[in-house]
């Protein structure tokens, strides 16, 4: 069986007693691991529990193919039942998760975290087509995704938040859940003697972390400055971020240039075209990327996005480190326009 987008919340909260095994897929692992967590603890409140929380990977299934079958079968010690945590597997584990649905035991509640997974992988299509298995996507954050972790964060920690602070975590947040909730938690901590988050608090705690970093790297590619893309890469790995949450970030910013460019060729006001954008943009943000939206032709926009997105898609092929792939993608793209500006 197969989850749609509108129906993960309903089956976070109270999950179908059909499903034995759940396949989480997709490319943000922090949203992955986060409903992974959820999901074990319908089950096992202390995930710590030696006796009622397993972990299995790709060696133990290897070393013996029946392994997954005695644990969902294994009682555990005191009673209550197990979750089995399986992390990291592949397309070549997929038959050993055919074989069980086809054949299941025990009650233990299986839960598979995967990275992104096409539509025609086996392992997905055996998940899906099983009566007793679920597949869940976790696809990347939109704004109003954001937005809501925004108010529910805050909500936990009884604070208020200013509209232009809420605007301004939109926009500078997204790219991995881990990420995000750890933004908001530090942001929560640093606003709670005063009871109100607001955007000079938002800018203070989030403006300088994980979002700058990121937000350098797309607008030195952006604006063709080689030297310092070089420069927020290695700020970026130096704050131990991941340059591939960089890329699928500038993935999303060169879009809504392509996206903008478009609406203007249509007749479109550049300005009204610019706020139509969802999430809008944060105002701050607005001047340069006017500049970005002049500085770039729509055929080079078009192939920037086929050279970032041919990136992220070698980042899963597992043919090569996709650090370096993705370094070479923006220094392509960096160098692109840098051709263009001397035309």
């Amino acid at each position: 069986m197969k989850l749609k987008a509108a129906q993960v919340e309903t089956f976070l909260r109270s999950p179908d007693a059909k499903a034995q095994l759940i396949l989480i897929y997709g490319e943000d692992e922090g949203l992955v691991r986060e409903r992974a967590v959820r999901l074990a603890k319908t089950v096992v409140e202390d995930l710590k529990d030696p006796f009622r929380v397993i972990e299995l990977g790709i060696p133990q299934l290897k070393e013996d193919a029946g392994r997954l079958r005695d644990e969902a079968a294994a009682i555990s010690f005191g009673g209550g039942r197990r979750v089995i945590r399986i992390r990291d597997i592949g397309e070549a584990q997929a038959p050993i998760i055919a074989d069980f649905l086809a054949d299941p035991a025990g009650d233990a509640l299986i839960i598979i975290e995967a990275g992104s997974l096409a539509s025609k992988s086996k392992l997905r299509q055996a998940v899906e087509k099983a009566g007793n298995g679920m597949a869940l996507p976790c696809y990347a954050d939109s704004g109003r995704d954001i937005e809501t972790l925004i108010q529910s964060i805050m909500e936990e920690h009884k604070l208020r938040i200013d509209r232009d602070a809420t605007r301004y975590l939109v926009a500078n947040l997204g790219s991995d859940r881990m990420i995000s909730r750890s933004e908001l938690e530090k942001l929560a901590l640093y606003a709670l003697k005063d009871g109100q988050v607001t955007l000079a608090d938002a800018m203070a705690c989030v403006g300088d972390s994980s979002a700058r970093h990121y937000d350098d790297v797309i607008q030195a590619v952006s604006q063709g400055n080689v030297v310092n893309l070089d420069a927020a890469l290695t700020r970026l790995v130096e704050e131990g971020l991941n340059p591939v949450g960089a890329l699928r970030m500038m993935i999303s910013y060169f879009q809504k240039l392509h996206l903008v460019k478009g609406l203007v060729a249509q007749g479109t006001n550049a300005d009204q075209a610019m706020k139509s954008l969802r999430p809008p943009l944060f105002f701050k943000a607005a001047d340069q990327f006017r500049a970005n939206l002049n500085n770039w032709a729509v055929n080079n926009l078009q192939r920037a996005l086929q050279i970032l997105l041919e990136a992220e898609k070698d980042c899963k092929s597992g043919l090569a480190i996709p650090e370096t792939i993705a370094h070479r993608a923006m220094i392509k793209v960096a160098v692109a326009r840098q051709k263009q500006a001397r035309r």
